[in-house]
């Protein structure tokens, strides 16, 4: 088994392994919540192999009763618990992130995952109707009472990055990248970089497609979320297995699974980068660490990204586009009037 190392993300103190865990998928979401005994074993199997940093969420069903579960007896001091805010509601989405909504919704996560403080606490998504300093003057208050130590964002755009890391700092901006879903390199990772800010890709396996391509797709079950995907949509989807199919290719000849090169290269992408890939299985979970040992040129890096160029891949990322960077611009502080 690869050791994963300790790395710093960001540039205000938190150490947390090279690689996550997204727990998200044990949960909700991606079909129903699978067997509690199976998760909480995979979870403890995810510590023992050196992957600490675990990321959860508010929206995501009992996901945080169940790390709560997994992180009794002496296990919670060995993670780094990331957690997030803001989205009340995955089926129809609602976003809030109005001061008394933040402090309601760490205590509920406090009290839920049984803890004294999250490490990592995260605005899941942006709250366009509230100045994004008055979102982050709550946050401050939660670093300042000892209920979080760190803040993070999630799919926020360049300039709200920037005004938020201003009122206090960002310690890190989850954004959905991978090897085609790269809309963030242009703006939002360079000013991440400039702030010090560390970046924590989710679904770095293209929601799992970079696994197995179209026939991973067949396999979905009945209630997964991922069906809605336009990339996953029959008029798309065979266009996009060509991707998969030179992903693959390429990793037969250096000898490893096109999951453990597509994850390699988001590895490659900086030491600012730790992914967090989710699943459910503990074989996928040591293959995912396997992909720590994949070592790619600057050659075979361009090269994979030519299979997947945005003018290659077909469809959105995403169900909902509106819920991404590319609608997370707030108003002025000055319109903000406080209820």
């Amino acid at each position: 088994m690869v050791q994963v190392k300790k790395v710093k993300l960001g540039s205000q103190g938190l150490e947390v392994s090279a690689q996550g865990l997204g727990c998200m998928g044990m949960s909700s979401i991606y079909g129903p919540p699978k067997p509690e005994e199976d998760m909480i074993q995979l979870i403890h199997h995810s510590i023992n192999s050196g992957v600490t940093f675990l990321d959860t969420s508010e929206a995501y069903g009992d996901n945080e009763l169940l790390l709560s579960k997994a992180l009794k007896g002496g296990w919670r001091e060995k993670v780094q618990l990331a957690t997030k805010f803001g989205i009340t509601s995955v089926d129809k989405p609602v976003v809030r992130g109005s001061p008394d909504y933040v402090r309601a919704a760490c205590e509920t996560s406090l009290k839920r995952l049984e803890v004294e403080f999250i490490d990592l606490y995260y605005q899941h998504r942006t709250d366009t109707s509230v100045p994004i300093e008055v979102t982050m003057g709550e946050l401050k208050k939660l670093v300042e009472e000892g209920k979080i130590k760190y803040i993070g964002l999630s799919e926020a755009s360049a300039s709200t990055i920037r005004r938020a890391h201003a009122v206090h700092p960002i310690t890190a901006v989850q954004m959905e990248w991978s090897l085609w879903s790269r809309d963030t390199e242009a703006d939002i990772v360079p000013t991440c970089r400039e702030l010090g800010i560390g970046i924590v890709p989710y679904s770095p396996l293209g929601r799992g497609f970079l696994t197995g391509g179209t026939n991973f797709v067949a396999n979905l079950s009945d209630g997964d979320f991922r069906k809605n995907f336009p990339r996953f949509k029959p008029e798309n989807l065979e266009h996009n297995q060509k991707i998969f199919e030179r992903v693959n290719e390429m990793a037969a000849k250096k000898g490893c699974t096109p999951s453990q090169l597509a994850l390699a290269w988001v590895h490659h992408c900086g030491n600012d980068v730790v992914p967090i890939p989710g699943t459910t299985k503990i074989a996928n979970l040591n293959q995912n660490i396997g992909a720590l040992s994949v070592k790619l040129t600057p050659k075979e890096m361009a090269e994979l990204e030519s299979y997947a160029s945005a003018d290659v891949v077909k469809g959105e990322r995403h169900a909902f586009m509106s819920m991404t960077w590319i609608n997370s611009e707030t108003p002025p502080l000055s319109s903000w009037k406080a209820e």
